[in-house]
């Protein structure tokens, strides 16, 4: 994707032709739309049939949306609901309740940083025992009030420091993943950038998982995956293809339900588009689940996690 700087460059030029012709006196319009022309068709050209590595890098692009930004379009009325009522407030993992198309609902979300200080406050979306201990509790209280749950998924991992290992983070994980699993309520994960190991799974055990295009979600990273494998970090090309980490193969393995459409080179270039596209694709999964009765859904999402994913034996 070497050919993203000169649309970059083609990008801040456009945009400064059309600060120069908001001056009085100067018509240029028929080169703006010039411009935009060739912008339109190098963006096909570089963002047409991706490979998967190429989807990793949009995944990680630092200007895509994250949960905030959705949630910020989506449900302007979010109420956050703050710590694990134990040890303290994870920043990494949103929790709090808002409505959508007529619907009272909790969300949990994870949250990256933008700058230095933001990654700092929330540990670059890696969520430590008590952000999981926070999902629980709202997903409690989300049972008892019969509201459903929206979850955000984007996170390369939970938190692997010592102070997660010294307070059970595997623990805290299963906690989380075998009590969303056992809600009455429906559920909706959405994978929004990095999906990453069981610090994605704890809050993506979903009736029903849907994936932005460009996303990625897989038990390890590409890099760890080719040192592991090859003892080379710089097969990660070979791993992300090897991983199937991507949206369509995932979708084609029936590990996710659905892909949410985005805009041409990722969602970092419309996020009113996009939060517009998946605010649709929640809204019709929510009033599927919502039409079944409580014991329906309970079978359907076992019979989910019995069957997901597809596999073979190789033969000597």
């Amino acid at each position: 994707m070497s050919d993203e700087r000169t649309l970059d460059l083609l990008e801040t030029k456009i945009q400064e032709l059309r600060e120069l012709n908001k001056q009085d006196g100067i018509d240029l319009s028929a080169e703006i739309t010039k411009l935009e022309r060739k912008l339109a068709t190098l963006r096909e050209e570089l963002y047409t049939n991706l490979n998967d590595w190429e989807r990793v890098r949009i995944a990680r692009e630092p200007r895509r949306p994250y949960s905030l930004d959705y949630i910020a379009e989506i449900f302007p009325n979010f109420y956050e609901i703050h710590g694990d009522r134990l040890s303290g407030d994870d920043r990494a993992l949103l929790a709090g309740l808002a409505h959508i198309d007529g619907h009272r609902i909790a969300i949990i979300a994870q949250q990256k940083g933008r700058t230095t200080e933001e990654n700092k406050e929330r540990y670059f979306g890696m969520v430590r025992p008590q952000g999981y201990r926070k999902a629980r509790r709202v997903m409690e209280l989300a049972e008892r009030f019969a509201f459903p749950i929206i979850s955000f998924v984007d996170t390369p991992g939970a938190y692997p420091g010592l102070e997660s290992e010294e307070n059970n983070i595997g623990g805290a994980i299963a906690a989380s993943i075998a009590c969303m699993l056992g809600l009455t309520v429906p559920t909706v994960a959405i994978i929004i950038g990095e999906g990453g190991s069981g610090g994605a799974l704890a809050i993506g055990a979903a009736d029903r998982v849907l994936m932005l295009e460009n996303a990625i979600y897989s038990v390890i990273t590409p890099e760890g995956a080719a040192a592991i494998l090859w003892k080379d970090k710089e097969r990660v090309k070979e791993a992300a293809a090897a991983l199937k980490l991507t949206a369509p193969k995932l979708h084609e393995l029936g590990v996710i339900d659905d892909i949410v459409p985005e805009p041409l080179g990722g969602a970092h270039k419309n996020l009113q588009e996009t939060a517009r596209t998946l605010k649709e694709h929640v809204v019709r999964h929510l009033d599927e689940l919502l039409a079944m009765s409580d014991e329906e859904r309970l079978e359907a999402r076992y019979q989910r996690y019995r069957t997901v994913g597809r596999y073979s034996i190789l033969k000597d």
